[in-house]
Formats: C-alpha cells, sequence, structure tokens
C-alpha cells in the first residue's frame, strides 16, 4: 500500500524535527491544557527530586505509602522520564524542560553497554533517540549504536528470537512487550548501513508474529521456547488475566510494534497485522464513548476492573502512525478520531493529574501487572510517556504549529 499522506511523526527513522513552540492559535483548548499541564508536572517533579541521588533517581510509579518509586539506570522504565521531558520539550519549547532531559538522559549512558535486559530500546532510544533528534551531542549516535550492539546480544541465531526475561522457569521466554526494542535496531542499521541489526529485528518480528497471536489476533503475552531447536514449548501469560486472555496494554505493544516495522521494512504483512489487532481494540472498548480499555480485556470483574491509561497511550500514539499508511480515507478517519477520542478522554479531569498533584506525574490510573497487586491503579512513567508521543504526532497531524 502507499502512504496516504506524509505523517511528520516524532520518531527517528524519518526526517528529522526541530522542536516547535507552544501550540499557536487553532489548537482546541483540551489540547492546549494538556500540553501545559505535562511541562509543569514534569518540571514539578524535577523539583522534588533535586536532591535525590543519582544511584536511585528514575521515577517509575508512586509506592502505596505516596511516596516515589525510584528505580536505578537498570530498570527497563528509566529512559522514559527523560524521554517524557524531551517531547514535553518539543511541544513547548521550554528549554527547562531540554535541560533536565539531557541531565536525566546522561545518567544512562552507562547502559549502552549493558546486556542483562531486553528493554535496553526502552532505556536508551526514548532518551538518547529523543536527545540526538531535539540536541543532539557528538557522542549521543555512538551511544545509541553501542545499545543496539549490547540488544543484538540478546539474540539467539538458533531461536530467531531476542530473549527477554532472565528469570522464571522458561527456557528462552519472549514477550509481546519486546517488539517495540526493535525500533532502535532498525534505526542502527538506517544510520551504519550495517544489515545485521535489521535483520535481527525482521526475525524477530516475523517468529513473534507466527506464534504470539491467536486466529482474531489477540496475544499471548510470553511464548517460551526449547533451545537450540527453537519450537515453541509454551504460550502463557505472566501479567495478563489468564493464558487464554487478552492483556490490554499487550495488544497495545503489538499494534504499535508492527505499525513501527512496517515504517522501515514496507512489509505489507506487518501492516495488515497492525490493521487487525487494532480492529480488535476498537471493537473491544468498554462503551460506544468510552476508549480507555481495563487492564485485560477478559477480566473477570469488569465493568469494575481496573482500567490502564499506559495501554491506551501506546494505542493512540500508534493510531496516529497507522493512518497514515492506508488509502482507505474511511479507515484513515476511523484511526483518527478513535485517537483523538482516546487523547481526548485522557485529557479530561478524570485521567489527567492537576498541577502539583499526582507527584508530578501526569496521567492517572494504568496497571503494572494486576497478577501480582504491583502498580495497580498508579500512575506510570511509561504512559505519560506515549501519552505525550500521541500528543505530538496529533499536532503534527493537525498542523498545529
Amino acid at each position: 500500500m502507499k502512504m496516504k499522506r506524509k505523517l511528520c511523526v516524532a520518531v527517528w527513522g524519518m526526517s528529522l524535527l526541530t522542536a516547535c513552540s507552544i501550540p499557536k492559535a487553532g489548537a482546541p483548548e483540551w489540547f492546549e491544557n494538556a500540553v501545559e499541564t505535562s511541562g509543569r508536572q514534569l518540571l514539578y517533579m524535577a523539583e522534588q527530586l533535586e536532591n535525590v541521588p543519582d544511584t536511585a533517581c528514575f521515577p517509575r510509579s508512586v509506592k502505596e505509602d505516596g511516596s516515589y518509586r525510584l528505580e536505578n539506570a537498570k530498570d527497563w522504565t528509566s529512559g522514559f522520564y527523560p524521554g517524557s521531558m524531551w517531547l514535553a520539550y518539543d511541544l513547548t519549547g521550554d528549554e527547562a524542560l531540554a535541560k533536565e532531559a539531557r541531565t536525566y538522559t546522561n545518567r544512562l549512558e552507562d547502559i549502552q553497554y549493558y546486556t542483562g535486559n531486553h528493554d535496553i530500546g526502552f532505556m536508551m532510544f526514548c532518551s538518547y533517540g529523543h536527545a540526538l533528534r531535539l540536541k543532539p551531542e557528538s557522542k549521543d549516535k555512538q551511544i545509541l549504536v553501542n545499545s543496539s550492539e549490547s540488544l543484538c546480544a540478546r539474540f539467539s541465531p538458533e531461536v530467531g528470537l531476542i530473549r527477554s526475561w532472565d528469570f522464571g522457569d522458561w527456557s528462552y521466554p519472549v514477550i509481546i512487550d519486546n517488539m517495540m526494542n526493535l525500533e532502535m535496531l532498525f534505526w542502527a542499521s538506517e544510520q551504519t548501513g550495517n544489515s545485521k541489526y535489521r535483520d535481527i529485528a525482521i526475525a524477530h518480528a516475523d517468529k513473534t508474529l507466527k506464534n504470539h497471536f491467536r486466529e482474531d489476533m489477540t496475544s499471548y503475552h510470553v511464548v517460551s521456547y526449547s533451545v537450540p531447536s527453537g519450537k515453541v514449548e509454551s504460550k502463557g501469560t505472566f501479567q495478563g488475566y489468564s493464558d487464554s486472555s487478552a492483556w490490554a496494554r499487550g495488544q497495545a505493544w503489538g499494534v504499535y510494534g508492527y505499525t513501527m516495522c512496517y515504517r522501515f521494512t514496507k512489509n505489507p504483512v506487518y501492516l495488515e497485522a497492525a490493521h487487525k489487532i487494532v480492529r480488535f481494540i476498537m471493537n473491544n472498548r468498554p462503551s460506544e464513548k468510552d476508549y480507555i480499555p481495563y487492564w485485560d480485556y477478559n477480566a473477570p470483574d469488569i465493568p469494575n476492573a481496573p482500567r490502564d491509561a499506559s495501554a491506551a497511550a501506546v494505542t493512540a500514539s500508534a493510531l496516529l502512525e497507522l493512518n497514515g499508511y492506508t488509502d482507505d480515507k474511511k479507515l484513515s478517519d476511523d484511526y483518527t478520531e478513535y485517537a483523538e477520542s482516546i487523547l481526548k478522554q485522557l485529557s479530561s479531569p478524570e485521567y489527567l493529574a492537576k498541577d502539583k498533584e499526582n507527584k508530578g506525574f501526569i496521567l492517572l490510573h494504568s496497571v503494572g501487572s494486576f497478577p501480582h497487586n504491583s502498580e495497580v491503579d498508579v500512575p506510570l512513567n511509561y504512559a505519560d510517556y506515549y501519552y505525550l508521543e500521541a500528543l505530538k504526532r496529533y499536532k503534527e497531524l493537525k498542523k498545529f504549529c
């Protein structure tokens, strides 16, 4: 399929975009309020964390006692707070955000050589990727190339996939979340001319598509493989309701991941997968005018189950890219309208934090891992990150600046 139009999305595999000033006249009031609130919240959080030691300074969530859940650089979420500040800077032009973003980004520098986490794409591309795009320093590009090498170290040619976790009883676990980390590998191939990174990304995407999805394009969370044969040994969940359920954030990772893979490869198989996954999401929303999914589409206590704003934010961002990859105007408009509806709902008082509340996080009501009673109905830094990315993509689509 040909692109219906060029979409100026906040990605690094496409042309670099300069930071825009605060949204000009024409932006809806809800959007301006969302952007302004986000910037203030992130700077407020930076003030609260000013004296926190660098060894554990990355705000991930809020604990039950109301204090920050802080993590060190090796946590899979460490790149989202600096990434959020880069995105907020891009939306507002506020140099104070750029200064804090660079400070937190530089605290991740040693992670470029870390091979103990498959989420190094989240950690480094969501931080250094924006730094390189907006206010590059001489070392940024090489740091990302080195990070890509570290991610490749977790790839097994025999299995044909990047290993996700190093814990548990699985032989070789691969989670749907890992699709998101492939973006850095595609970028590295484009930047270096080395096809290795791209080849690994494609191998991982292909085998994940083959084994992770059911007929209705709902996704298993964890698929484990035998070593060295690479044959599937189990399919199940870790953070979802059950092995046969549709974990909401898993569905969001899937549609985002295959939309991104299509951007780099133009493989129609990936595009069709993204369309099918999002069709399930749109057809299974809570109600006609409610766009924030329950934490699992099969949660037994619906409609009283917790919502997951993070899944909604990831979906909105994905849709604002996917809508540009179809010649079907109605379908494209449907995707835009759905993403806009998500963003409006997330920007309402029900989900958008008030100034200097929510410990400086932007969004309320996300779920980390319900089965483990971990981060249930709390703010999450990755919900904020993908919310801001979606706002940026929406702004560029609507041409507010």
